[in-house]
């Protein structure tokens, strides 16, 4: 398995994110992929991919939910950086609406501007949507060929969203927890998408899945994903990890 989505450089696990790692491993997690969300998050996220070379690897963007209107120097160090290194992906990137729409013009404008570096590095892009499908639509709608590619993480839309995004050959599905919660109605429709077209991870420490919701979330459980999946395919569990492992290294080039 491979939780191609997981925020543990962040303080939520300064006292014991060594025994995360050692329980992600033994629950058969192979890698963890770490997106960014600002500069703030930069050097904890790069002292723990230090940490655990070859296990653990950094992304590189601006999250929607910390862009305001000083976003050009924050998109100024997120360019820097990448003229500095290389990355797994661009991301996390894209637009949320949940928690204010105060910003959505610059929201935008942050958002085209990365996936067009994205498409200038030949990187995979990781797209926060929340409450915002149509407004990501109207960005990857006019950047889109087949020079673009990423996934669409945490995946909460509908089954036509769904299908809009099936209709952009090159991106995948990121599920997580949401997969198992009672009140989603994911495990409906889903299976249109393919398991060749879908991604796990876990977006610890949020979006616990059941049995632990409610908990702080860790890489571990993104088996609970997996099961879930695998009922909804009607396949053994193996199959979905090393389908979904193949799809992420695929996409992400690890």
């Amino acid at each position: 398995m491979i939780d191609t989505h997981s925020h543990i450089y962040l303080e939520d696990f300064d006292d014991d994110r060594k025994e995360v790692i050692t329980r992600a491993e033994n629950a058969g997690v192979s890698k963890i992929l770490m997106p960014n969300i600002d500069s703030e998050s930069i050097d904890a996220m790069m002292r723990v991919e230090e940490e655990n070379p070859g296990y653990c690897f950094a992304m590189m963007g601006l999250h929607p939910t910390s862009v305001n209107t000083g976003f050009e120097k924050e998109l100024e160090i997120v360019t820097d950086w990448f003229e500095k290194r290389t990355f797994a992906g661009v991301g996390e990137i894209g637009v949320d609406l949940y928690w204010d729409k105060t910003y959505l013009e610059q929201q935008l404008v942050v958002f085209d501007e990365q996936v067009r570096l994205a498409k200038k590095l030949g990187l995979p892009v990781v797209i926060h949507s929340r409450d915002s499908f149509p407004e990501v639509f109207s960005v990857i709608d006019k950047l889109w060929d087949e020079d673009l590619k990423g996934v669409f993480h945490s995946f909460t839309g509908t089954e036509k969203d769904l299908e809009h995004i099936l209709d952009y050959k090159t991106f995948y599905v990121g599920l997580n927890g949401v997969l198992t919660f009672k009140n989603s109605n994911l495990r409906d429709f889903i299976e249109k998408a393919s398991l060749e077209k879908i991604v796990v991870e876990t977006d610890a420490p949020y979006l616990t899945p059941v049995p632990y919701r409610g908990k702080r979330n860790e890489p571990s459980y993104v088996k609970y994903v997996c099961f879930h999946l695998a009922q909804v395919f009607g396949i053994d569990v193996r199959d979905v990890d090393k389908i979904t492992s193949d799809n992420a290294e695929r996409l992400f080039s690890i």
